[in-house]
C-alpha cells in the first residue's frame, strides 16, 4: 500500500476546522480506509454542512485531492485514484431534518445509515424502498452517489423516483440545494437527478429528503425454478401481462444461488416474487404462478422470508466473500435484452475461465452480474478486459455495463470503468464545468 504522510500545515488547517479529535492522521489507522491499495494522508469527519463547505473551500485553494466516503460500500468503483489526500468521511452527519409521517416525507443528514432510517419509520409502519447491501453501513450520501438499489425497485423505482430533494456542497465550498422537503421542485437544470449517480465527483451530498411509503401488513415470496433461461423469460412476460403487481421479481441464476445457498447440485435457475396484501390476495398469486414450465413453486414468509431478501440485497458483497477476485457489473438494459445480455454474460465468463452469476430486477432490466474466477489463483488481468469487453459488445447500444469492484491488479493493467467512450465523453465535460481543478476524486473515473 502507498502512503504520504500529510504535512503539518494541512493538519493545522483541517484541525481548525473539524477539530482534533475529528481529524485522523495515524498511518496505521488509515491503512483501513484504503482505496485499491491508496492510503489517504489524512481522513476528517465534518460535523456540519458548514464544516464540509470549509474543508472543501481549504482543498479547492490549496489543490488538494478530496474523496468523499460514507459507509465504504461503494469505495472499489472506478480506476485506482490519482491521490487521496483528504478522504472527507460523512459519519457525523446524522442529524433528522425533519419528519412528517403523515406526509410521509423524511429528511436525514447524508451519514446516516439506512439501517438509522429503518429504525425511525419503521415504528410508524413505513419503509423507504432502499434496499441497498449492508444497511448497518450504508449510507444516505453513498447510496445517492452510487444510486445503488435492491430488488424493492422492481415496485417503488430507483432513488431517483422517491428523493425530493438534496443538500450539498460544491467544489469551492459553496452550500445549495435542489429539490424540496415534499415534493419534487425543479426548474431548470435537474441538479438533484445529476448528482445521484455522479459517485461523488462534482459535489459531496450533505443530506436529503425522500419520499416514504407504507410497509406492507403481509407479504409472501413465491420460487418458482425453471430448467433453463427462455422458461424465466417467458414467465416474466406472462407475470408483466397479468393483473398481479408484486413488489420484487428477482432472477437468480443457478451459480448465483451456489453462492447464496451452496447448493453445488441444482442447476435450476429461479424466479422469486415477492406479493404484498391480504390474504385472498396472496391466495391468487399462489394459483396464478402455478405455469407448466415452472417446478413446483414453494411459498416462504415469515423470518425466512425476511432472511432471504437480506441475503438477496446483501449478494454483491457475498459474492467477494467467497471470491476475492471476482468482478461485478451492473447491468441496465430494455426488458427485451435481457436474455440476450445473460447469454453473453455467461459465454463471456466461459470463454476467459470464469463463471457467471446473475441476480436482479427481471422486471426492469437491472441486472448484477459476478465474474468469478474457477480456480483459486487470479485470473491474468486481460481476462478481465477481455470478458467485460465481449459483454459489452453483445449488448445493444441503449444498455450499459458498469464495471462496479475488480480486482486491483486489472485496474493497473487496463481501464475498465465506465459504459461506453461516449458515455465518458459526456462525463468528462460534465465533470470539466464542475471541477475544473479535478479536486473531488481526481483520476478515479478517469478523468
Amino acid at each position: 500500500m502507498s502512503t504520504t504522510a500529510a504535512s503539518p500545515a494541512l493538519l493545522r488547517d483541517l484541525t481548525s476546522i473539524c477539530g482534533r479529535d475529528h481529524v485522523l492522521d495515524n498511518a496505521l489507522t488509515l491503512r483501513r480506509y484504503a482505496i485499491d491499495d491508496l492510503v489517504p494522508r489524512v481522513a476528517v469527519s465534518p460535523g456540519t454542512p458548514a464544516e464540509v463547505a470549509a474543508v472543501l473551500k481549504f482543498a479547492h485553494d490549496h489543490n488538494v485531492v478530496v474523496v468523499p466516503a460514507g459507509g465504504f460500500t461503494h469505495q472499489f468503483t472506478g480506476a485506482i485514484p490519482e491521490a487521496v489526500d483528504i478522504l472527507l468521511r460523512t459519519n457525523r452527519l446524522t442529524a433528522v431534518e425533519h419528519y412528517d409521517p403523515g406526509d410521509l416525507t423524511i429528511g436525514i443528514g447524508a451519514g446516516a445509515t439506512l439501517a438509522a432510517v429503518e429504525s425511525i419509520t419503521g415504528p410508524n409502519r413505513q419503509l423507504l424502498p432502499l434496499e441497498a447491501p449492508l444497511p448497518e453501513t450504508c449510507t444516505i450520501g453513498g447510496a445517492l452517489a452510487s444510486a445503488t438499489h435492491g430488488p424493492l425497485k422492481h415496485a417503488y423505482g430507483g432513488v431517483r423516483d422517491y428523493c425530493t430533494g438534496i443538500r450539498y456542497v460544491t467544489v469551492d465550498g459553496k452550500l445549495a440545494k435542489a429539490g424540496a422537503r415534499v415534493v419534487k421542485n425543479v426548474a431548470g437544470y435537474d441538479m438533484m437527478k445529476l448528482l445521484i449517480g455522479s459517485f461523488g465527483t462534482l459535489a459531496v451530498v450533505v443530506g436529503a429528503s425522500f419520499k416514504v411509503f407504507p410497509a406492507p401488513r403481509q407479504t409472501r415470496t413465491f420460487i418458482a425454478s425453471f430448467a433453463g433461461l427462455r422458461e424465466v423469460v417467458r414467465f416474466r412476460d406472462q407475470l408483466l401481462s397479468s393483473p398481479l403487481s408484486p413488489m420484487c421479481l428477482e432472477l437468480v441464476s443457478p451459480h448465483a444461488h451456489r453462492l447464496l445457498a451452496g447448493d453445488s447440485d441444482d442447476d435450476s435457475w429461479r424466479v422469486l416474487v415477492r406479493a404484498a396484501g391480504s390474504d385472498a390476495v396472496l391466495a391468487r398469486y399462489g394459483s396464478e404462478l402455478a405455469t407448466p414450465s415452472a417446478a413446483a413453486a414453494r411459498e416462504i414468509s415469515g423470518d425466512t422470508e425476511s432472511q432471504l431478501w437480506r441475503h438477496i440485497a446483501n449478494w454483491p458483497h457475498a459474492v467477494f466473500e467467497s471470491a476475492h477476485n471476482a468482478a461485478l457489473l451492473r447491468l441496465d438494459l430494455p426488458l427485451q435484452a435481457a436474455e440476450l445480455a445473460l447469454a453473453a454474460a455467461e459465454s463471456a465468463a466461459t470463454d476467459n475461465d470464469f463463471l457467471c452469476a446473475a441476480v436482479g430486477r427481471i422486471g426492469v432490466g437491472s441486472l448484477l452480474v459476478a465474474l468469478v474466477p474457477i480456480t483459486p489463483d487470479p485470473p491474468a488481468a486481460m481476462q478481465y478486459a477481455n470478458a467485460v469487453s465481449a459483454l459489452r459488445a453483445a449488448l445493444p447500444r441503449d444498455a450499459s455495463a458498469i464495471v462496479l469492484r475488480c480486482p486491483v491488479e486489472a485496474k493497473r493493467h487496463f481501464s475498465v470503468w465506465g459504459s461506453s467512450p461516449n458515455d465518458l465523453e459526456a462525463m468528462r465535460a460534465i465533470h470539466e464545468a464542475f471541477d475544473q481543478r479535478h479536486i473531488l476524486n481526481r483520476g478515479r473515473f478517469l478523468f
